[in-house]
């Protein structure tokens, strides 16, 4: 029997319903498998976003001294309960470092290629966060202070704020007048600074 046969003899409509019915329940079991792993993915940095404010605040001068063993164990417990987070290697390994006492300048390491972790995984706002607190350990006289602020800036831009980019690029001009970058930063300025307005 040739193929023409087969699809135009008796029987045709059904077989013909059958197959559709097929394509449309692997369409199905693909389109919740997607759903059930972005909720999964979505579950997982809730968690992380919570375990990295405990670090933050574990961090902080004042943080009374049981803030650090409340961070740790909520990262543990987050790498236990989210062991297939696509970003858990890079971000929780930086997270539970610093949760453990990581300061000066490894402290600025680790804040920084969280950012950078953020970004790779196009969470433009955790990485500017990130970025922000790795700003809050340093001064303009630090030697990650200028690549830090300007992964922020980047961060800020990729992530649709053009105005806090404005300030970030203007402040890394004003606070480190003789980067060898400024003739970059007043090109992208300009380009910023020429965009349309968004809210």
């Amino acid at each position: 029997m040739t193929l023409l046969a087969w699809i135009t003899g008796p029987g045709a409509l059904r077989r013909g319903l059958q197959i559709a019915g097929g394509v449309v329940a692997i369409a199905l079991v693909v389109i919740g498998a997607w759903a059930w792993y972005r909720a999964q993915e979505s579950r997982a940095e809730a968690a992380l976003a919570e375990a990295t404010t405990l670090v933050r605040q574990a961090s902080e001068p004042q943080a009374p001294t049981e803030a650090q063993g409340k961070a740790i164990k909520a990262l543990e417990g987050f790498v236990s309960d989210h062991p297939r987070f696509s970003g858990l290697s890079r971000v929780a390994a930086y997270e539970l470092a610093l949760a453990k006492g990581a300061s000066g300048t490894l402290k600025g390491l680790i804040a920084l290629g969280i950012g950078y972790t953020w970004e790779g995984e196009k969470n433009y706002a955790a990485a500017a966060t990130a970025h922000e607190a790795a700003l809050t350990a340093m001064g303009p006289k630090g030697f990650l202070y200028e690549d830090t602020l300007m992964a922020l800036a980047r961060a800020q831009e990729l992530g649709g704020k053009p105005a806090a980019a404005v300030e970030t690029y203007q402040r890394l001009l004003k606070d480190v007048p003789d980067t060898p970058r400024a003739d970059d930063l007043r090109t992208r300025l300009a380009h910023l600074k020429s965009r349309p307005a968004t809210r």
